[in-house]
């Protein structure tokens, strides 16, 4: 599963390792950009992550009496009560990490400082808390006009709800999402996964790669704004559209699509996902089930045939066994799948081969074996990837601070005075 474990092709650029390589050629897209992370969880850290993926200088910055709280949480209680729970090295590998009590004037002196070596700087508190700490975008763009400074938030700087605090599940709910999540009639539910929470983070990084891209032209910076709310919104565009457009509500559908084509059959030992879902693909599907029969030649007829349509694939695929059909219909070029558990997907022979993860060796120290996924793009002529471990709260504070000019006497006086 680590990120050298795939081959090179005969033909076409070298997908085979997402990290830069002592001779590798290809220059990370972000070299010699520093970005300043001020967030905390999960939204805002895995924003800063996707930066440090291509290449940037990205500094942590949590406070002293107070870190990341994503640090005390995950699957292994140990790592938790050490501060490094999995829940924050997922998404905390290439980062520096600094203290710094943003609360003291002492702190806040260093932060600007920062701000002036720095191209993006990235906060989520609640909107209006950086500003009531003189550490807002006017504030900070004055020092450095070239600042792209981002904002996460919940609900965003406007509006009645701004000044409300949320995570993943409450904008779930918020936005609707929950409420059309389940089989019919049954209890809302949330996704599996914090989908808000990492849709956010990728939107914010590439608001900030846009920011940083116009100011290759103008020379200057910008206030970038990302809102949970909105990107939930964004991800339920075509339900959104569709209820605005004729008042359809999206309601819970279950596994169930418009055609039925498409959806969640049981075999005889498993569920089975099908997506036959264009008019050449559910062609193939009824021929490879020996059902010609069925065939439709336009999808509004396939849509008034839903009832026959699920009545005969319920009945043929409950004759046999999932790796039957999937080794079928794969053959037959019909896009299906098994439903498994995510170890599935990770011992799968594909997707180790993918270089989707990085696995930390020996140089890791205590991390040694931790495994982390590193992003879900590859660049053909520039490197990205991860090579430091996370690392603990204020691990590089002193090296940061002897960077911007602060002697030893200075910082153990910072220190002592719980500054950083």
């Amino acid at each position: 599963m680590s990120s050298t474990s795939a081959r090179r092709s005969p033909a076409g650029p070298d997908w085979s390792s997402p990290m830069s390589s002592p001779n590798s050629r290809r220059p990370a897209v972000l070299d010699g950009t520093r970005v300043l992370d001020l967030t905390h969880v999960l939204a805002g850290p895995f924003a800063s992550y996707q930066l440090a993926v291509l290449g940037a200088d990205v500094i942590k910055i949590e406070a002293p009496d107070e870190p990341d709280q994503a640090r005390f949480q995950g699957s292994d209680p140990q790592l938790s009560d050490a501060g490094l729970g999995t829940a924050f090295l997922a998404q905390a590998a290439n980062k520096r990490c600094l203290t710094l009590n943003l609360k003291s004037e002492a702190g806040r002196r260093v932060l600007r400082e920062l701000v002036q070596t720095a191209d993006v700087l990235i906060e989520n508190y609640r909107p209006g808390a950086m500003d009531s700490l003189g550490l807002g975008y006017e504030a900070l763009s004055r020092l450095n006009p070239a600042l792209v400074y981002c904002s996460v938030s919940a609900f965003g700087s406007t509006g009645p709800k701004r000044e409300l605090t949320a995570y993943d599940g409450v904008i779930q709910a918020y936005s609707g999402i929950m409420a059309m999540t389940g089989e019919p009639g049954t209890a809302a539910i949330k996704c599996g996964a914090p989908v808000v929470d990492y849709a956010t983070g990728t939107t914010a990084a590439a608001a900030i790669l846009a920011a940083l891209l116009h100011r290759k032209g103008s020379g200057l910076g910008q206030h970038v704004e990302v809102a949970m709310s909105d990107v939930a919104a964004i991800l339920c565009s075509s339900h959104l559209t569709g209820y605005l457009w004729n008042g359809a509500h999206p309601e819970q559908k279950g596994n169930r699509y418009p055609f039925a084509t498409i959806g969640c059959y049981q075999a005889s030992d498993g569920p089975l996902m099908i997506s036959a879902s264009n008019l050449r693909q559910q062609a193939r599907l009824w021929h490879a089930l020996n059902r010609s029969d069925m065939v439709k030649a336009d999808n509004p007829s396939r849509i008034r045939a839903h009832a026959e349509e699920a009545e005969a694939l319920g009945r043929i695929i409950a004759t046999q066994t999932v790796d039957h059909w999937e080794h079928l219909l794969q053959a037959a070029r019909v896009p299906v799948s098994r439903v498994q558990r995510m170890e599935a997907m990770l011992a799968d022979a594909h997707f180790q081969g993918r270089g989707t993860l990085h696995r930390f060796e020996e140089s890791a120290g205590p991390l040694k074996g931790l495994t982390v996924p590193v992003a879900g793009f590859r660049l053909s002529s520039c490197v990205t990837g991860v090579s430091a471990p996370p690392q603990r709260a204020g691990a590089q504070s002193r090296a940061i601070l002897r960077g911007l000019g602060y002697g030893e006497a200075d910082i153990d006086s910072l220190e002592a005075d719980g500054v950083v």
